[in-house]
């Protein structure tokens, strides 16, 4: 058993998607796939479930994940611990659309001496990482408790609308007015809190939002309401500050739709060092917005 199959693993059992892996682990995803199945064949047992449309880990892939996990933490533990006197460094859970912000905490905290380490994952592989100790700390939006973590809110992320400019009013829109054009949203299992504040303020509003076609990613929902299709989506105000509106333009809803993102450590974390500076940060970059 080698250590780059562990590695690998435990990132296809984080994404559920070996050409999802292959680009995270920046390698082919023949190479994943063969390592994976090495793996199997060394341990003589299925880790993967590959009869489904979609991968899904078998029970023995899930008893086998949190022990994966504990070897690339007490490998990392290891190579902390040989070299004495390591940099600071922090090992930092991330999400999509966190925009500027994120930007900006990484500045404080380059500005304050620390290497960060961006890991961009699935929030509940975030979660994990972070109880195991691969992670430091992580950004999760829309949650607020889970078993041995402790979240500290950081900022609201407020959502803006995004449609075709040519169905687009100058200023803010009410969700309302939307009840015409097809909603394109990621599935629920990906992100419950978007889909379900979304839902529930269009179910306020006094209608159910007609599914559009689902995307692979932002990008692509994008391109798709650029090119004319008469639907719209949700964005982070964060992350649309970082666009170019042209064929698809943003908009305040009304009411306001914002999920709170809150910094996640393991429970029983004192607030101080390293964590204080990240959290000074995150204040710093809260305050950007506002």
């Amino acid at each position: 058993m080698e250590l780059r199959q562990i590695q690998y693993f435990v990132t296809v059992a984080e994404v559920l998607n070996f050409g999802r892996a292959a680009e995270q682990l920046g390698i082919g995803q023949p190479g994943v796939s063969q390592q994976i199945a090495r793996l199997e064949r060394e341990l003589d047992v299925l880790l993967f479930d590959r009869s489904a449309r979609a991968i899904r880990l078998t029970e023995a892939g899930q008893r086998f994940l949190p022990a994966a996990r504990a070897v690339l933490a007490s490998v990392e533990a290891a190579r902390t611990a040989a070299t004495g006197n390591p940099a600071r460094s922090l090992r930092l859970g991330t999400s999509t659309g966190l925009g500027e912000r994120l930007e900006t905490v990484v500045a404080e905290l380059s500005a304050g001496g620390l290497h960060v380490e961006l890991i961009s994952t699935s929030t509940r592989a975030r979660l994990d990482r972070v109880r195991s100790g691969q992670l430091d700390a992580a950004f999760v939006r829309g949650l607020d408790e889970a078993a041995g973590l402790e979240f500290v809110p950081v900022w609201d992320d407020a959502l803006l609308i995004a449609l075709p400019r040519s169905a687009a009013p100058d200023h803010q829109i009410p969700l309302k007015d939307l009840r015409e054009l097809p909603l394109r949203i990621t599935e629920r299992r990906t992100n419950p809190p978007l889909v379900d504040l979304v839902l529930s303020a269009c179910a306020a509003a006094g209608f159910e939002p007609v599914l559009g076609p689902r995307s692979s990613s932002l990008q692509d929902t994008h391109a798709a309401i650029g090119a004319g299709s008469p639907s719209w989506t949700v964005i982070y105000e964060s992350h649309a500050r970082l666009l170019r509106e042209g064929r698809v333009v943003f908009r305040r809803p009304e009411p306001r739709l914002a999920l709170t993102t809150s910094l996640v450590v393991p429970a029983g974390t004192t607030v101080g060092g390293d964590l204080a500076v990240l959290l000074e940060a995150c204040r710093k970059a809260s305050d950007q917005l506002e």
